[in-house]
Order: structure tokens, then C-alpha cells, then sequence
């Protein structure tokens, strides 16, 4: 019963005060290669949680004390960026429900098969990869954004708007050969090899939309 392994630093947060689901989960995502570490409560989970941790968490809704629902709303306040899978009873599912509408990846219902958490761990553990990939280019793209003058910012918002060099030319009030010259370093700059692949890296950039009121 395999699945695609895990990354070696992503880790699978158990968070339930039930020590024989803990115990079981433990085994069924240690026998599969998965890295585990389990918590009895939520006040032990939110102890112990840095803005570092990667892989995902698997959260029972109903707990003595802090609910997950509690904690989930704790980690969002928080901006925790693992992925969220809730563990719910029957009457729980209502609750599920409306955090996967708040962002959480997906709820599990009791009594689970091996399969199906396996599956869903493995979405889980796939969206976080993917979720700091994206992080990280935006924060290369950031980067790269800081390094522009005012004057090269100005001729790249041109550009995303689809202005041609001639009629950058005239918005700004400057030479044509000038744009060309600005155009040139904003590619340099951005590292860019294209038209095409400069717009969509600022495009698809989260950080650079409230910098440019084309976006």
C-alpha cells in the first residue's frame, strides 16, 4: 500500500486524544515511509508549532479542552501554511464542511480505511510542496522587483498592459531608443528570456499585485 514518498523534511502531524488512532496512524504512515509526529492535544500541537514546519497536519475535530476547530482558527490567525486534514465523526461533518470553505484540504470520516488516508495524506503533502514552490517564486520575483528604478517600474506596468514601445514612448514622455533601453535592463533584471515569461512571472506573483494597478 504505497505511495509517492514523502520529501525528508516533510512531517505528518497527528493531533488526537485518542491514543490508539494516534498509535495506529503512526504505524500505517511509518510502515509507508512517512516521517510522524504525534500530539495528544491541540494546546500541545499550538506548544510546539513553528512557522517553519512543513508536511501537514492531521487534526481529529472533537478533543477535550481545544477543539481542532479551535486550533485550525489558532493556525490561521497564525498564517500556518500546512494543509489541514480533518478527522470527523458523523456529526462532524457539518463542521468539516465549513472549514474546507475556510481553506482546510480535506476531512476524513470515522471509520476510515488505510487507503483512503493514505490518499488523502498524500494530496495533503503534495499541496504543501506546491504551495512553497509557489512561495518561493514570488519571493525570487519580489526580489528581483526591488532592483528596478522607479522610472524601470514605470515601463514594466506599461508592458503588462500591453503598451507598445511607441506608445510607452509618449505616456512617459521620453525617447523611443530610451524605452528600449529601460525594457532591456527590466529584462536583465526580472531574468527574463521573453516577453511571455516576464509577464507571467509578475503575473502570477501575489506579492506584486499591490504594486501595480494593472493587476
Amino acid at each position: 500500500m504505497n505511495v509517492t514518498p514523502a520529501v525528508p523534511d516533510q512531517t505528518v502531524y497527528i493531533v488526537d486524544d485518542d491514543e490508539a488512532l494516534r498509535d495506529s496512524l503512526l504505524w500505517l504512515l511509518e510502515s509507508n515511509n512517512r516521517k510522524v509526529a504525534q500530539f495528544d492535544s491541540a494546546e500541545a500541537f499550538l506548544a510546539a508549532y513553528r512557522p517553519e514546519m512543513t508536511g501537514c497536519l492531521v487534526l481529529d475535530v472533537r478533543m477535550p479542552g481545544m477543539s481542532g476547530l479551535e486550533l485550525y482558527e489558532r493556525l490561521r490567525e497564525r498564517h500556518a501554511t500546512l494543509p489541514v486534514l480533518f478527522i470527523t465523526g458523523h456529526g462532524d461533518v457539518p463542521m468539516a464542511v465549513s472549514v474546507l470553505k475556510k481553506g482546510a484540504v480535506d476531512f476524513i470520516e470515522k471509520p476510515f480505511s488505510d487507503t483512503d488516508m493514505l490518499k488523502l495524506i498524500d494530496q495533503c503533502l503534495t499541496t504543501e510542496l506546491e504551495n512553497r514552490e509557489r512561495l518561493r517564486q514570488d519571493a525570487a520575483v519580489a526580489r528581483r522587483l526591488d532592483q528596478l528604478t522607479g522610472r524601470e517600474m514605470e515601463v514594466l506596468e506599461l508592458i503588462i498592459a500591453g503598451r507598445l514601445n511607441k506608445q510607452i514612448a509618449d505616456d512617459l514622455g521620453i525617447s523611443i531608443k530610451t524605452v528600449e533601453v529601460h525594457r532591456a535592463r527590466v529584462m536583465e533584471k526580472m531574468e527574463a528570456n521573453s516577453l511571455a515569461e516576464l509577464v507571467q512571472s509578475v503575473m502570477t506573483c501575489e506579492s506584486a499585485r499591490g504594486r501595480f494597478s494593472t493587476l
